[in-house]
């Protein structure tokens, strides 16, 4: 059962009333979501491997049994399979869960086995494997860069011009006009770096300085904690303090600009996922906040209802989750190999066969334990069940 897997991650809802699309909306758009980055993920790893001359003997866009594929020329068999959960890229010599070489793999020619993944150095294995969650973030990265160079970027200074009463930002006596230099010591260049340090964190008291007549000044603020419900239904829990700007522009930038922003705005959601990861996990969050496959679809589908610009956001960032995902150092996922190389580069040789067999077993058990939790907790959510 050879497969480099992409798994689709878990996603973290955020905000935007109308009624919910069709349901037919909701297969399209999980299916126009989930093929395209799965597809991506696993061509970063079929194109380096053949790159480094490794034979792909399948390349599959979901897993179980074959609907539809063709062999091509070099004999890989490309095909679509029955459930469109994640998919593979089957590397020849790559023989169990675990990439050990198999006693076939032994027996095989001189020049077939050089074509095999197992026969290849380590840092080109490693670079193979990493590809995929790799090509993921690039995707973000071009989606967010190809919204700068139409659009531009934001360029709202962190001047407040809208306090809102009896918020926490008033409480604390910051004033229209004010202009926020620092929140707990991290420089504020724009207005939108301040949701950085407000929306993740309901109920946290931060330090925010901020400017006045040439004078500066601190001031705790406490964040308030809302429940927010967007236009279909969908609730989260966000951070607020009650400042606001009405100076919405954008600048123009060129493709070196538009790149740093891509990757700033790549980064920004990473961080943002770890923090809702580290929230659930530590109890700060409820696990309801946590969603799979359905919930993505139900926001797929929602975010298609929209358009094709508020789809491509959304792709984007379910890309970048889904290279965070299989970049979690897991046995069966890409991040489980890549700790295994990197315990072999240390150790100067590959750990046990029937060590890393068990790990890998034990990270499979793992995954798909998450995949039921996630689903249960997705089916749970739904409306006809009181979610």
């Amino acid at each position: 059962m050879p497969r480099r897997a992409a798994w689709p991650p878990a996603c973290w809802s955020l905000p935007e009333l109308m009624e919910s699309p069709p349901f037919w909306i909701y297969i399209a758009g999980f299916l126009l979501l989930l093929g395209p980055l799965v597809t991506v993920h696993e061509l970063g790893h079929y194109l380096v491997g053949r790159w480094f001359g490794v034979k792909a003997d399948a390349f599959s866009v979901g897993f179980g049994k074959e609907l539809a594929g063709w062999t091509d020329r070099r004999g890989t068999r490309w095909k679509l399979s029955a459930l469109p959960l994640g998919g593979y890229v089957q590397f020849a010599g790559d023989m169990n869960p675990a990439s050990q070489p198999s006693e076939a793999w032994l027996n095989l020619p001189e020049h077939e086995r050089q074509q095999t993944f197992q026969a290849k150095p380590l840092w080109q294995r490693a670079l193979i494997v990493l590809a995929g969650p790799m090509t993921n973030l690039l995707v973000a990265i071009a989606i967010f860069a190809g919204y700068a160079m139409v659009y531009g970027k934001p360029a709202v200074p962190p001047v407040v011009q809208v306090v809102t009463e009896n918020s926490a930002a008033a409480a604390a006596g910051i004033q229209v006009g004010d202009r926020i230099v620092a929140i707990d010591g991290q420089p504020i260049a724009g207005f939108d770096d301040i949701s950085n340090f407000v929306l993740p964190y309901p109920g946290k008291t931060i330090a925010v300085t901020y400017t006045r007549e040439g004078e500066t000044s601190t001031v705790p603020v406490k964040v308030a904690d809302r429940e927010m419900v967007d236009r279909f239904g969908n609730k989260a829990r966000i951070g607020l303090i009650g400042v606001g700007s009405n100076d919405v522009t954008f600048e123009s930038v060129g493709p070196l600009g538009a790149t740093a922003f891509a990757v700033q705005s790549s980064v920004r959601v990473v961080q943002m996922t770890l923090t809702g990861l580290g929230q659930i996990l530590t109890g700060q969050r409820s696990v309801d906040e946590l969603g799979g496959p359905i919930k993505i679809a139900k926001f797929s589908g929602e975010k298609l209802s929209l358009g094709p610009l508020a789809f491509i956001e959304f792709a984007a960032l379910i890309s970048i989750n889904l290279a965070f995902i299989n970049l979690l150092p897991i046995p069966a996922l890409d991040g489980g190999h890549l700790a295994f190389y990197a315990a072999e580069a240390v150790r100067r040789k590959p750990l046990g066969p029937r060590s890393q067999e068990w790990a890998f077993r034990t990270g499979i058990a793992f995954v798909l334990a998450l995949m039921l939790f996630v689903t249960i907790n997705d089916i749970a959510s739904l409306p006809i069940f009181g979610g």
